[in-house]
């Protein structure tokens, strides 16, 4: 029987994942445990859903869809994409052969050791503005990070929130943030809540802001690493892909945050279905490496 490994068991991971075991194909997904999916608080604008449901629990939901046809799930850190006959994805537990890999897991959430931040995930800590923006409609928020996913975060918030505070942590801005976003370049010593939720920051040196919520906007593609190390396109911190949604090394296939674009559990759903169809047809034809 074919064997595809999907990395990652994100919205894009899990949809692959019903695509190709109810085609017929052994489905493995390897997984670190709940991503960002699962820290948030509410999502309202996800099909099929007339109230809000939180991440970790339409997380949980997919994946004991995913088991229900024979997905197979195992928690191991991948590190490393290899080929002989077969790829191979090496994790920190095994090594896992496969006619087909998908990428799926999404952007890594870089987050600096500031007292107070994982703590308060879900409760003010946020990892995806376009998903939350609606939720501070006339607030006060942040955005921590200094490069260009900071900048796409606050460009989201912008026109939702009464104000948005770029906050670099001691980085240099490496893009150019709009005039009227204040940027603040000190370190932050702590992450401030009253009754368990973000009420501000303090800045080194004592200062605080008030704040209703930080957005974390740190960080590379997870996948681009994998990708990179066998030898596919990157542009920037995205995987390139084709119409449907291959990578550059036959075989290889990558689908959700990793791809760029609209940072979206309904994108990466879709991008997920297509993936896992697009792997069944072509396992059906022989594979990719003369079957």
């Amino acid at each position: 029987m074919s064997k595809v490994v999907i990395v990652g068991s994100g919205p894009a991971g899990v949809s692959a994942a019903l695509y190709t075991a109810r085609a017929g194909v052994e489905t493995l997904v390897i997984s670190r445990g709940s991503g960002a999916l699962a820290r948030s608080e509410g999502i309202q604008n996800y099909y099929g859903f007339p109230e809000a449901i939180s991440g970790a629990e339409l997380e949980r939901r997919g994946i004991e869809g995913a088991k229900a046809v024979g997905v197979q799930f195992v928690e191991d850190e991948a590190v490393s994409l290899g080929f002989t006959d077969r790829l191979a994805v090496e994790g920190l537990r095994g090594e896992y052969d496969a006619d087909a890999v998908i990428l799926a897991t999404g952007v890594s959430r870089a987050a600096p050791k500031v007292p107070g931040l994982a703590e308060l995930e879900g409760h003010g800590v946020r990892y995806c503005a376009t998903c939350a923006a609606f939720f501070y409609r006339g607030k006060h928020v942040a955005v921590l990070g200094s490069g260009s996913y900071a900048l796409h975060e606050a460009s989201a918030l912008a026109p939702v929130a009464g104000k948005v505070i770029i906050l670099t942590n001691g980085a240099a801005p490496t893009v150019e943030f709009p005039p009227e976003m204040e940027v603040r370049t000190e370190k932050l010593e702590e992450i401030l809540s009253a009754e368990g939720r973000v009420s501000g920051v303090r800045l080194a040196g004592g200062e605080e802001l008030a704040l209703d919520g930080v957005f974390v906007a740190l960080g590379v593609a997870g996948s681009t690493d994998l990708a990179r190390r066998m030898g596919a396109e990157i542009q920037g911190s995205r995987i390139v892909v084709d119409d449907k949604m291959m990578t550059t090394v036959p075989g290889l296939f990558a689908a959700g945050d990793c791809t760029g674009g609209l940072l979206q559990v309904a994108k990466a759903v879709y991008e997920g279905a297509l993936a896992g169809s697009e792997v069944a047809k072509a396992l059906r034809k022989g594979g990719f490496y003369g079957g």
